[in-house]
């Protein structure tokens, strides 16, 4: 168990480095909203020492009235699409900038498990969304696997994807 920690958080570590010198050297900094992942994505990226210089904040939004008061999402947008919908995780990357002095967010809602699945949106049903100068990228991923798998795969998927989009 403590190799697959071990590997888990060198595997994180390859991808918060080469989103730190990015950052970093295109003075941007980063804001995380995250629901499924409670502040996971945050965690991996304050654990690189130096983060203070591109890590501006998160928002651990978990419930959909912390979406609306921290982020601005709509209620009338999560009661028409879902919290985990394309058109609320679009809001909360963009609340995320408006609600921070970042240039860059990267926001996360989902269905982790083990329960709240449904057939449109089964366990494992992951929506993100990048904002970055050059506009806000959303996708919808599906990770098998029980909770921690999910929100592990989840939190490496945001960085990878990010690291990509500022490249």
């Amino acid at each position: 168990m403590m190799d697959e920690m071990d590997d888990t958080h060198s595997a994180l570590h390859q991808l918060t480095h080469p989103l730190a010198e990015r950052l970093v050297s295109q003075k941007l900094k980063l804001a995380t909203a995250e629901s499924c992942t409670g502040g996971m994505i945050a965690a991996a990226c304050t654990d690189l020492a130096g983060s203070s210089a591109w890590f501006e904040r998160g928002f651990v939004t978990y419930s959909n009235e912390a979406k609306q008061e921290l982020l601005g999402v709509g209620a009338a947008l999560i009661t028409a699409h879902g919290a985990v919908s394309e058109s609320v995780v679009r809001a909360m990357a963009e609340g995320a900038l408006h609600h921070s002095r970042a240039q860059v967010a990267v926001a996360v809602t989902g269905v982790a498990g083990p329960g709240g699945g449904s057939l449109d949106k089964p366990v494992g049903t992951v929506w993100f969304g990048w904002a970055t100068p050059a506009g806000v990228v959303c996708e919808m991923r599906r990770f098998p696997g029980n909770r921690q798998q999910v929100r592990q795969a989840t939190v490496q998927h945001a960085l990878s994807r990010l690291n990509a989009l500022l490249n």
